[in-house]
């Protein structure tokens, strides 16, 4: 199966996910910013389109670029990752990943979630004081909950939770 990963990477984390389901899928990769140049044709190709970006502000970034395609997709296997620093557990995950796709639109694609980490030191000066108001936020919070305590540890500082066992539903999808 021809498979296409395009992705959107910030600060690295959906790229090493992107680069690990292109090495266990025999897939190719290639930028958002390169796949928004190329003509419609370019797509033909492929038997599978996966489409990676990082989560922001409870959504994943530039998800509509491939939401907006998949009409033109039809008969291909298509999947939609975003990455972030949230444990897989956090109850907001599911929500996120729930409005991802339409209704219409989950009959075609599914919504998989990776978790990565925060590199502060890569991040846009939009999005480090976006995540310190979130973890000031989280601190302040009264009776946390042991996730948000998990939180409140996984956004404090730079890190890497990134794992390739999370590629692992959407290799399954993708083959299935």
């Amino acid at each position: 199966m021809k498979t296409l990963i395009v992705y959107f990477s910030q600060t690295g984390f959906t790229q090493k996910y992107a680069e690990w389901l292109a090495e266990a899928l025999g897939g190719t990769t290639i930028t958002m910013k390169e796949a928004s140049k190329k003509e419609d044709s370019f797509f033909n190709d492929f038997d599978a389109i996966i489409f990676g970006s990082w989560l922001s502000m409870e959504k994943i970034a530039k998800a509509d670029w491939f939401t907006s395609r998949l009409d033109k997709w039809k008969g291909k296997k298509l999947a939609i990752f975003g990455v972030g620093a949230s444990p897989a557990e956090y109850s907001g995950i599911q929500g996120i990943l729930d409005k991802t796709l339409t209704d219409e639109q989950k009959k075609v694609a599914k919504a998989f979630y990776c978790v990565g980490g925060l590199c502060y030191e890569k991040m846009s000066f939009g999005s480090k004081m976006l995540m310190k108001t979130f973890a000031a936020m989280l601190k302040g919070k009264k009776n946390k909950s042991e996730t948000d305590k998990a939180m409140i540890e996984h956004v404090a500082s730079s890190c890497d939770f990134s794992d390739k066992k999370y590629i692992e539903p959407i290799v399954a999808y993708i083959k299935g």
